[in-house]
């Protein structure tokens, strides 16, 4: 999941891990002496914050939760408080936009997407979790790593794959040089004591979460070991806690192969203004034709067929993105004009000094959250079973996360989520989401016997919520008004059923993104893996 922020874990993950369960007995910090100091708030000095007149400040927390007076680390936090009359108020809301590896502070502007009103009632807190964006220390290896002219991703020959292999050694021993102590100390349940931590500076009795893609894990993991500590919770496409990491990855290779089926069916449905094939078979093998002929000469010298792949995942991710996706491969194939590609995947993959921050946290916590297959044998055999019939994403994803093979910090065992004690929350997720297949929420649903599940239904789009849907953006309004859910019904389904947003006419494009639904649609792309 590179953009699931990634993924990755072993072998029988379902099996793995100790169960954690006691909650806030089990945590150092959780004595009432050892609550961290209360926030500094200052204005912040980032634009789209200080246009909503946010606040931004600092929790200091420990590196390693066992040794509570050791090595202190700093989480950058922000918060826009509530509107409403105090005797409204309805507590803070942390937010957390994916990854693992995504930048959360700017989601303290959230609120105000909730339709009528209801997200005034709360303050929105948003947060960088350890080792990402302004928190200190922040974990970057080598900021060129995912840059242009890679060697393609498929290891049709030793060559190719002797390379990957170097490259993924090097990046893990680039982040074994750079992150030292805190590399111990990334898992997802040093992220949720976290959370622990901001509810105790903020003095607060309970929290309100609202998580996306990764952040539906961190959400399911709190609430595993805290019960008492959750208010209400969103949790928008779910991971599922009995795949994490390694066979989440396998499982979306498979989605977004499904996935990028519709795309290219979209495509031929549009020749008129594409030109790319009247079917999706014909635009599917214009597609790995063009794969072929980059890996010899790449577009514009840049654009290889690694780097055309993840142009491409934008569209397996969200349809807001299939026009402009669509347009930039159309201008190379029948213009030669790369800028498009160019472009497409500067966006998602900056160069700039400390730019791989993302990936190195995403690594750092999905290496160490549990154990991956030791042996590259094994890693061959999944990944060419699943690749011969899901090609798209496969060894893209197999490579983007190939350094956890190498990672310099032993691997924990992951939390055993278990949603008995929780209150009642709000999983919503899209029929076909790639990154976090709709299988995980149920699965989430089954754990959480008081939650209630929306489904976009046959939509595409991942972590989609507040994006505009009146039927989804509404439940979650009222739920947060209210606490009222939909229905909870018998069977292993989805409680309620909503239509998802279809994606622009491109010759008419109709929906109007702010730039802050923008910044969050590529933060959440490298959230699951790939």
């Amino acid at each position: 999941m590179k953009r699931i922020w990634a993924a990755a874990t072993v072998v029988a993950l379902g099996a793995a891990g100790t169960a954690i369960t006691s909650a806030e007995a089990a945590s150092p910090i959780g004595k009432p002496g050892d609550a961290p100091a209360p926030i500094a708030w200052s204005p912040c000095t980032e634009t789209s914050l200080k246009a909503q007149g946010a606040e931004c400040g600092f929790v200091t927390v420990p590196m390693d939760y066992a040794k509570p007076n050791g090595t202190k680390i700093q989480l950058a936090v922000a918060r826009v408080e509530h509107t409403v009359p105090d005797d409204k108020y309805q507590g803070v809301m942390l937010v957390n936009p994916g990854g693992p590896g995504g930048s959360g502070r700017g989601m303290a502007t959230l609120g105000e997407k909730v339709p009528n009103g209801a997200g005034d009632a709360y303050d929105w807190i948003g947060f960088d979790p350890r080792g990402v964006g302004a928190s200190t220390p922040k974990l970057t290896c080598d900021s060129g790593y995912l840059g242009f002219n890679r060697p393609p991703y498929v290891p049709t020959t030793p060559a190719v794959e002797d390379a990957w292999h170097v490259r993924s050694a090097k990046y893990a021993a680039d982040c074994a040089k750079a992150g030292g102590a805190l590399l111990s100390h990334m898992r997802t349940e040093d992220s949720v004591r976290d959370m622990d931590s901001i509810r105790k500076a903020l003095g607060a009795d309970t929290i309100n979460f609202y998580g996306f893609s990764y952040g539906t894990y961190l959400g399911q993991v709190y609430a595993t070991l805290f019960p008492k500590r959750v208010r209400r919770m969103v949790l928008d496409g779910n991971v599922n806690p009995q795949r994490v990491w390694y066979q989440a990855n396998l499982d979306q290779d498979v989605a977004f192969d499904r996935n990028m089926k519709l795309y290219f069916s979209w495509l031929a449905k549009n020749d008129s203004v594409y030109h790319l094939g009247k079917t999706g078979p014909e635009v599917e093998k214009l597609y790995y034709r063009q794969l072929g002929e980059l890996a010899t000469k790449p577009a514009g010298g840049l654009i290889g067929p690694a780097e055309l792949t993840d142009v491409f995942l934008q569209p397996g991710y969200y349809v807001f993105g299939w026009e402009k996706a669509g347009r930039a491969f159309s201008d190379w194939v029948t213009k030669k004009d790369s800028a498009g590609l160019k472009s497409l995947y500067e966006e998602n993959n900056p160069q700039t000094a400390g730019a791989d921050n993302d990936y190195a946290v995403y690594l750092a916590v999905q290496c160490t959250d549990t154990r991956w297959p030791a042996k590259w044998s094994t890693w061959v055999k999944d990944n060419w079973r699943i690749y011969h019939k899901a090609p798209f994403e496969t060894w893209g994803n197999a490579w983007y996360n190939a350094p956890c093979r190498h990672w310099p910090v032993r691997a924990g065992r992951p939390v055993r989520v278990d949603g008995s004690k929780a209150p009642p929350i709000l999983l919503i997720s899209e029929t076909l989401d790639a990154a976090t297949p709709f299988s995980g929420s149920l699965e989430v649903r089954r754990l959480f016997p008081r939650a209630s599940l929306v489904e976009g239904v046959n939509g595409t789009t991942h972590a989609g919520s507040l994006f505009g849907n009146a039927c989804i953006d509404d439940t979650i309004a009222g739920y947060l008004a209210t606490g009222a859910l939909p229905k909870r019904v018998a069977g292993n389904r989805s409680d309620k059923q909503c239509t998802p947003i279809a994606p622009s006419n491109p010759a008419q494009p109709t929906l109007k993104r702010s730039p802050d639904l923008l910044e969050r649609l590529q933060l959440q792309q490298l959230i699951i893996g790939r």
